[in-house]
């Protein structure tokens, strides 16, 4: 369901264990450090799509790794505390973290939030994205950053597929159905050949953002990323 894995720090090796096991079956990739100091040198090194965070841990303790966490990356941090006491709750929150939850919880319960979490902050990045790029079917036209690009019928109706659901993977076949609705034999390589035409017309009207990804043996997804931002 993501590309990068999921973080779990967590010190109890049966606990980190059962949720690895959960996150597994709901098809997400899971990496899992038990102590504290271990945590900022690794993220460093690897990029991931969350980290659930146990509060009270071997070395740096949760709050203080959620708050080195985010002076350098924005990645969602998911809270695990026992500490039942309002204060912790909204100093890890106000620290920067997405969400928490108590122990003891149900595993189940725990998925879901995360797919929960995931669906928010998809749809913060859609509407974020949606507000940046301008279509214009009438005209054949985007607009990013007040600059026009015209493009033709077919790229912009490839653009335009890829858009409505931003970091969504399309396979060439859903492209094709997209593009296509008679029923006409498309191959692969004529996909691809439009995908480079699209890419580098948007590269050359707009040389410091990157739209259209490459996901090797599914297709293509549509997510657009400021290069000099990174």
């Amino acid at each position: 369901m993501t590309e990068s894995p999921i973080l779990i720090v967590e010190d109890e090796v049966k606990l980190a264990t059962l949720v690895n096991d959960y996150l597994l079956q709901a098809n997400f990739q899971c990496h899992h450090i038990d102590h504290g100091d271990l945590v900022i040198d690794w993220l460093k090194q690897n990029p991931v799509s969350l980290v659930i965070l146990d509060v009270m841990l071997p070395g740096k303790d949760g709050l203080t790794l959620c708050k080195e966490i985010r002076q350098f990356s924005d990645v969602p941090i998911f809270m695990v505390t026992a500490r039942v006491d309002e204060i912790d709750r909204l100093l890890g929150l106000e620290l920067g973290a997405d969400d928490y939850i108590c122990k003891p919880f149900s595993p189940r319960e725990l998925v879901a939030r995360v797919r929960s979490l995931f669906r928010r902050l998809n749809t913060n990045q859609q509407a974020s994205q949606l507000q940046k790029i301008k279509l214009d079917p009438q005209r054949q036209q985007i607009k990013v950053d007040d600059v026009l690009c015209d493009l033709t019928h077919v790229e912009f109706q490839l653009l335009a597929t890829m858009c409505k659901e931003p970091g969504r993977i399309y396979s060439r076949d859903q492209l094709m159905d997209n593009m296509y609705n008679d029923n006409r034999i498309v191959s692969d390589r004529t996909i691809d050949s439009h995908i480079k035409k699209l890419r580098k017309r948007l590269t050359d009207y707009f040389p410091n953002y990157e739209f259209i990804h490459s996901v090797y043996g599914a297709g293509y997804r549509y997510d657009l990323i400021e290069k000099n931002s990174e």
